[in-house]
């Protein structure tokens, strides 16, 4: 009898579709570029951010690692490997953050942001995390998808995944 809730239970997990897959990740570079002569103060008068898709980016921050599957009833599992600073006095650190994720599926805006629970999942001190949760709201469709792993702090991205495509093994 074990044996027969084990392999429905394995079916019922080998049925779900995947939605999108992530393998590779890219950490923040928190200015897309500068221009214009430098203010007497040292400053830049014309800095873009590297907002994506409306979201607004973190300081620099590196990652190692990241894969992440997304199903189409919206559920998402997300491991991520050394999510540190990339910058400044604390570099190499955790700077003791909570992060969550977002899918953003639109191309253009109106952007809806799908995420995993806001209050996050804390970064081991090398970095590393795990997240096992269902996108609210659930995506339908994801034509264009874009994943941002996010400070459960104030919801800067830290990092994005790279996507896998359909084709690869």
């Amino acid at each position: 009898m074990l044996s027969l809730l084990g392999m429905v239970a394995q079916g019922k997990a080998e049925s779900r579709t995947f939605l999108a897959r992530f393998e590779g990740a890219v950490g923040v570079a928190p200015v897309l570029n500068v221009a214009g002569p430098v203010n007497p103060d040292g400053t830049f008068p014309n800095v873009r951010q590297n907002v994506v898709r409306g979201v607004m980016p973190a300081g620099p921050w590196r990652i190692a690692d990241l894969r992440a599957d997304v199903f189409e009833d919206g559920r998402i599992k997300v491991r991520g490997r050394g999510l540190l600073l990339a910058a400044g006095n604390s570099i190499g650190q955790n700077a003791i953050q909570s992060v969550f994720a977002t899918l953003i599926c639109e191309a253009a805006a109106p952007f809806v942001e799908r995420s995993t629970t806001l209050a996050g999942v804390p970064l081991d001190p090398d970095g590393d995390f795990r997240i096992d949760d269902v996108l609210n709201p659930a995506p339908s469709d994801c034509a264009s998808p874009v994943l941002l792993i996010r400070s459960a702090g104030n919801g800067t991205w830290f990092a994005a995944g790279i996507r896998r495509l359909a084709d690869e093994d």
